[in-house]
């Protein structure tokens, strides 16, 4: 223990002007200088894995809270794994959110008859959730009775910090609009002694999730924690972008709207101002309207294909398969464009693509945060120089 001690008197953040991603930063780069993590790495831009994670799930049904839940949330990560398979084991109802909210908001794990505990734990890998489970949409009626939330940071308080793209919080927020969980919903997090530090209460905004209990490796936390969690969905922390990539959230706030809530978005009014008529605005100032962004490559109708952009340019072919693979959505079939800074992957069919896209969404290579989207045939001249209708490069195509 005396070296978990000296790693929080370092990254305890008492000094002003200390932000989430330098707390962040600090417990990446600790965990794997310290050959804590563990599979997926590096564990950066991610919820950390690491070794004992199945130690701390064990916990679990331990508590209370566990043995009386009949439907339970739980995270994809893969730091959570042991416990979606307590989850399934102790027959209770397993909720998992989809990749990114991309195709909704949760997927309920439904192993087949009579399955072994060997096939209960294939049910609570990533690759199981995909393949036993169906999706649970803003209609049903599920009433979720304990969550499982991955973490970056967390703090004996409770406060906690997620890997930056606000996802976990944007989910509770949703099952509260929803009605699936109320202000008395214990939320539970799993991760290594090291994340627990010292977070200062100034960074933590209204629509933060707290935690009522940390597991770790060596211990179980209580927390106490009485913030206010969020009630549902704060539009005003919502932006067009976000809109146009989650089409669960656009459902929402038509109903809101409805009702006559405030559903104002967070760049809104910039929006109107920018996508005003060409006499009233200058040219470079009109934007789209808030609609899902617009494929990188081309314009016609969907391949079996993926595009890949934004590769940084000491990225490898063999990075990018390493990284698909841990994503369970290596091709197989890939072309690399290095220099262009893109890759092509080879599906078997459109469907098996577009699993794909929605895998991939968030997908990092070192700091860059990589482009994906359907590969299409483009009508005009394209960004490879190509003539209308030709199909965009192959070059030097590899079995994953």
């Amino acid at each position: 223990m005396l070296g978990y001690v000296v790693w929080v008197a370092f990254c305890s953040p008492t000094t002003t002007g200390v932000s989430k991603q330098d707390i962040r930063e600090q417990i990446w780069d600790y965990m794997e200088s310290q050959d804590i993590a563990d599979f997926p790495r590096p564990v950066h831009h991610r919820i950390p894995n690491f070794k004992g994670a199945s130690r701390a799930a064990e916990h679990f049904p331990r508590l209370q809270e566990f043995r009386m839940a009949r439907t339970i949330k739980v995270n994809p990560d893969a730091p959570q794994k042991n416990a979606r398979f307590f989850v399934l084991d102790s027959k209770k109802t397993l909720l998992v959110p989809t990749p990114r909210l991309r195709t909704g908001l949760f997927n309920r794990i439904t192993p087949p008859p009579g399955a072994t505990k060997d096939i209960l734990r294939k049910c609570a890998t990533s690759q199981g959730v995909r393949n036993y489970s169906v999706p649970v949409g803003l209609d049903s009626r599920v009433r979720v009775d304990l969550v499982v939330v991955g973490s970056v940071a967390v703090s004996e308080k409770g406060w906690r910090i997620g890997k930056g793209e606000g996802y976990a919080d944007l989910e509770y927020a949703l099952m509260a609009s929803m009605g699936a969980v109320s202000s008395g919903t214990p939320v539970v997090t799993i991760v290594h002694d090291c994340q627990i530090v010292d977070i200062p209460e100034v960074l933590l905004e209204g629509h933060d999730l707290t935690v009522d209990y940390i597991l770790t490796p060596t211990r179980v936390i209580t927390t106490g924690c009485a913030r206010p969690r969020p009630a549902g969905v704060l539009w005003s922390k919502i932006s067009c972008e976000m809109m146009g990539k989650i089409p669960i959230l656009r459902s929402l706030r038509s109903r809101e709207k409805q009702a006559g809530k405030d559903v104002t978005l967070q760049d809104e009014h910039q929006h109107a101002l920018e996508t005003r008529s060409p006499h009233t605005a200058p040219p470079s100032a009109v934007r789209r309207p808030c609609n899902p962004p617009q494929l990188e490559v081309g314009e016609d109708v969907p391949s079996n294909s993926v595009y890949v952009g934004n590769l940084p340019g000491d990225a490898r072919a063999s990075e990018l398969k390493r990284a698909l693979r841990e994503r369970d959505a290596a091709p197989p079939r890939l072309t690399w464009q290095g220099p262009q800074r893109r890759a092509f992957l080879h599906y078997r069919d459109p469907a098996e693509a577009q699993r794909a896209v929605s895998c991939l969404q968030g997908l990092h290579l070192g700091a860059s945060t990589l482009r994906v989207a359907l590969a299409r045939q483009p009508r005009t001249r394209d960004m490879t120089g190509g003539r209308a209708g030709e199909p965009h490069p192959v070059s030097r195509p590899s079995d994953l």
